[in-house]
């Protein structure tokens, strides 16, 4: 747990830590959500508001808009990144609280098709060339789409394949891309085919963790917020059992 939210708990023992937004008048919390936690993030800010009585207001987006928009002063009190170097950025420019940056989530990328069958258990697929457009999160902006690049290089078709690939803005539209048959192929989120009470349809191979560095996804209270009880409340939900559960829910790995 990182020091700021270790010193928000310090008074409290473990038993009344989740009663610190119980008692205090409702708030908001603006959250910045890296597009590949959104769906998991509804579903946290749910159980969250129930739980405190907090309303959060989600933006989504690729990493590096985010940032870029945090940068130019939008209104955010926590970014949910998709990496570790962006809040770690922020805390640096002093945008972001020292000490407040955690992994919230461990992702897993993914290889899909909206053709059931078409993407087998080893991403032999790619190698085969029979498809005409491989979908990517913008690598510039999305950690996801950058990992996606460092796949097709170690499998050595980052040449051969460079003229298929077409580039979305996030991992959100990458999905959409590919869902909508747009795109044969696509290189997505575990978690944004993984959607409770609905069955998948296509076929995926999970890429193997060896193949990109990994996801490992940091949150950061931002400098404006750092007086905030609503977004302090939202960074101690996150290391919480309920959020936990969510994380297994979408495939997610957790660092707690």
């Amino acid at each position: 747990m990182p020091p700021y939210i270790a010193n928000l708990l310090a008074p409290l023992c473990a038993a009344t830590a989740l009663l610190i937004p119980l008692t205090a008048p409702a708030g908001e919390v603006q959250i910045a959500v890296a597009a590949n936690f959104a769906r998991p993030m509804a579903q946290i800010a749910e159980g969250f508001t129930a739980a405190t009585g907090h309303q959060v207001r989600i933006s989504t987006g690729a990493t590096g808009t985010l940032y870029s928009q945090i940068v130019a002063g939008a209104p955010f009190d926590i970014l949910l990144a998709a990496d570790q170097a962006t809040p770690r950025k922020l805390v640096g420019q002093g945008l972001g609280v020292a000490g407040s940056t955690f992994t919230y989530a461990i992702g897993k990328l993914v290889l899909y098709s909206a053709k059931p069958g078409f993407v087998d258990d080893q991403g032999a697929v790619l190698a085969g060339g029979g498809f005409g457009h491989l979908a990517i999160a913008n690598p510039q902006v999305a950690p996801y789409g950058a990992a996606a690049l460092e796949v097709l290089r170690a499998r050595g078709l980052l040449d051969k394949l460079s003229p298929k690939i077409v580039t979305a803005e996030s991992i959100g539209q990458a999905y959409q891309f590919t869902a909508s048959g747009n795109a044969e192929l696509g290189f997505v989120a575990l978690s944004q085919l993984l959607v409770p009470g609905s069955k998948l349809v296509g076929s995926y191979w999970t890429v193997p963790p060896v193949l990109y560095t990994a996801l490992r996804q940091d949150a950061v209270l931002l400098q404006s917020a750092k007086d905030n009880a609503a977004a302090q409340a939202l960074m101690l939900w996150l290391h919480q059992e309920p959020t936990k559960t969510v994380l297994e829910i979408y495939g997610y790995g957790h660092a707690d």
